[in-house]
């Protein structure tokens, strides 16, 4: 008789996935399908960007725009970007060596970690952060030196900043506006930023997705400055960004990188071995919305601090004194008044006591005490969702 065939070995992951926690974002999404909660945690709008703009997608559909697109990205969208970062900023960029397009700004975010940081290198990183920030430094072999913006107000201490950094620093990884704290770096803070990259000669990625979702009252105190546009940084400055956010379209993920071109270039050798190329009919889409929808997203903002605002004063009615954000789709409560023992158990019991979901803001911290009793809020919804969540939440007992 042949011996039998032991049975497969079930699969295992790999050390650098197994010690990255599973994105909270699907946790909470999936805890408001299950529970038909409302869903005020996961960043993405309920009502699609401009209708040219799904027309000019259908339009390239219909017209044949179906196989690989070039891998930097098709020459009209590069060029779309250059002009929309001439006309906002203007920074001069050469569409054919300074930007790559990239699937969403997540995959800029990788191939850019992935392009210029080597194992052990050390990476200084505003906390709280997005998630995808730990995940791309845990696969690079990175480690993490955090910057800590504090409740209430969030904002970047300079000499935290000059302390993070070490001989072994390769590059800070910035994000304003910020998520998920919302706030807006000052150009005050983002000169402290400029002066230690230019000391310790530094390279800054900058995340700035929500570029163009900047409410008023940080518009009076200048809004978004891109770190770019400060005197020495264009030579240093990887820009990150994507329609997703200015456009309404986070499905869609069609992203960017501009910045000198051997930085571009960094992104671009690791992109190839990412997605080698992103959605090609997507992509004269999106060129159409920068260079004939530029006012679409300054009308989106405005609509979205109306919608913060009935946000916060109903999370204020309810017992949950927001921070109210300069920008990004996003306000910060904390919890600790109510008894629960941290922000996640809050949010986990929330879809029975109150009928809505959020996200704990706890796991995007390495300060576990500064994050531990923190919650977020998308306010990126209809005022009618958003109306109907606070009336639930005011109605509600959420002490413990």
């Amino acid at each position: 008789m042949p011996a039998p065939t032991p049975a497969p070995t079930p699969t295992v992951l790999s050390a650098r996935v197994a010690s990255i926690a599973p994105t909270v974002f699907s946790e909470m999404s999936a805890l408001a399908v299950r529970t038909g909660a409302l869903n005020l945690g996961q960043g993405f709008p309920d009502v699609d960007g401009p209708p040219s703009v799904v027309a000019a997608a259908v339009a390239a559909l219909e017209g044949g725009a179906n196989q690989y697109s070039p891998g930097i990205g098709v020459p009209a969208l590069r060029q779309a970007i250059a002009r929309h970062q001439q006309r906002h900023y203007g920074l001069e960029l050469d569409p054919d060596t300074e930007v790559v397009v990239t699937t969403g700004c997540t995959e800029a975010i990788a191939a850019a970690l992935l392009g210029l940081v080597d194992p052990g290198d050390e990476v200084v990183v505003l906390e709280p952060y997005y998630d995808s920030y730990v995940a791309m430094l845990t696969m690079c072999g990175a480690v993490r030196r955090p910057v800590t913006l504090r409740a209430p107000h969030f904002r970047l201490d300079p000499d935290e900043l000059r302390a993070a950094v070490t001989p072994r620093t390769r590059l800070v990884l910035l994000n304003s506006p910020h998520n998920p704290t919302g706030t807006v770096l000052t150009r005050e803070e983002l000169q402290a930023v400029a002066d230690v990259a230019i000391e310790h000669d530094l390279v800054v990625v900058t995340d700035e997705v929500y570029e163009h979702l900047v409410f008023d009252d940080a518009l009076s105190a200048e809004g978004h400055v891109p770190i770019a546009t400060l005197p020495g940084m264009r030579e240093r400055t990887l820009t990150l960004s994507s329609a997703g956010k200015s456009y309404s379209f986070t499905g869609w993920k069609v992203g960017w990188a501009t910045g000198p071109a051997h930085l571009v270039q960094a992104v671009m050798a690791a992109k190839t071995w990412l997605t080698f190329t992103s959605g090609a009919p997507l992509q004269p889409a999106v060129a159409h919305a920068l260079d004939h929808e530029p006012d679409w997203p300054a009308a989106l903002a405005a609509t979205l601090q109306e919608r913060r605002d009935l946000l916060c004063a109903g999370l204020e009615a309810a017992g949950l004194t927001p921070r109210v954000p300069e920008g990004t789709y996003f306000a910060t409560t904390d919890v600790s008044h109510l008894g629960w023992a941290d922000g996640r158990a809050f949010c986990l019991a929330l879809p029975e006591v109150a009928g809505v979901v959020a996200i704990p803001t706890q796991g995007f911290y390495d300060d576990a005490e500064a994050g531990r009793n923190l919650v977020r809020w998308a306010f990126c919804k209809e005022p009618e969702v958003i109306g109907e969540a606070v009336r639930r939440l005011a109605a509600a007992d959420l002490a413990r």
